[in-house]
């Protein structure tokens, strides 16, 4: 089995329990960091009438941030669709959101047409993408000139000291335990902190941004550097 196809069929095992174990794990707090990112990018498009994409959406949680944010902004959504290529994922999705589309798909073959969106996300998911730089090209493909990229994201720290210590600390040896606990699963919740660590540091992902026709507008660490956000928006010439 390839390294995408184990990763999928992770996801697959703990989709049950998956959005209780991330409420717990992050005490909430990812709620105000999802707020923050529709937010920002909400206020760019007061007053339009906008599509959103949210890759690797899992259970659909940023999509329920997009929908119920938009109204304040009087923002109107005239379609908001997932894609994940987890069907057992997508389950939990569809029963949590029956009124939004879906698409069971990797990130680097959405299906969707050439600029035909205006915000994409993708929240704690670009990490597990073996082939990021042909998902971050297939993003750009699909985003109307001008639109926009959101990521939340897990980054690697550049600098040890007490706080990176506080951090790895619990996401070595406490994360795993309650996250196999509340899954049954330990080993994948044992991924997380390796998947972290093999991913990017800040600066880094912002290189792959840019040489994927991105523009970053937004760069926003929270919690002790724990996780960071990037908005970007397509060059028009691209």
């Amino acid at each position: 089995m390839q390294k995408q196809e184990k990763i999928v069929q992770m996801f697959n095992e703990i989709a049950p329990t998956y959005d209780l174990a991330n409420r717990v794990l992050s005490m909430g707090v990812d709620i105000r960091w999802r707020k923050i990112a529709c937010k920002i990018v909400l206020e760019k498009f007061k007053n339009q009438s906008i599509n959103i994409v949210d890759v690797a959406c899992g259970t659909g949680d940023m999509m329920g941030f997009w929908k119920n944010m938009a109204n304040k902004f009087n923002v109107k959504i005239n379609s908001l669709t997932g894609i994940d290529p987890s069907s057992g994922m997508l389950e939990v999705a569809k029963q949590k959101f029956p009124e939004f589309k879906f698409i069971e798909a990797l990130a680097t073959n959405t299906s969707l047409d050439d600029a035909s969106t205006n915000v994409l996300s993708i929240s704690y998911g670009i990490r597990n993408v073996v082939e990021r730089e042909a998902a971050l090209k297939e993003f750009n493909r699909i985003l109307k000139d001008g639109g926009y990229i959101v990521v939340l994201e897990f980054t690697k720290r550049k600098k040890s000291g007490f706080l990176t210590k506080i951090r790895d600390f619990y996401l070595s040896k406490i994360l795993p335990k309650i996250g196999g606990f509340i899954s049954k699963n330990q080993e994948a919740y044992e991924y997380l902190p390796s998947s972290i660590e093999n991913f990017l540091d800040t600066e880094s992902f912002v290189d792959e941004l840019r040489k994927a026709g991105f523009e970053i507008e937004v760069c926003k660490s929270f919690s002790m550097d724990i996780s960071t956000l990037f908005v970007a928006r397509k060059f028009k010439n691209c």
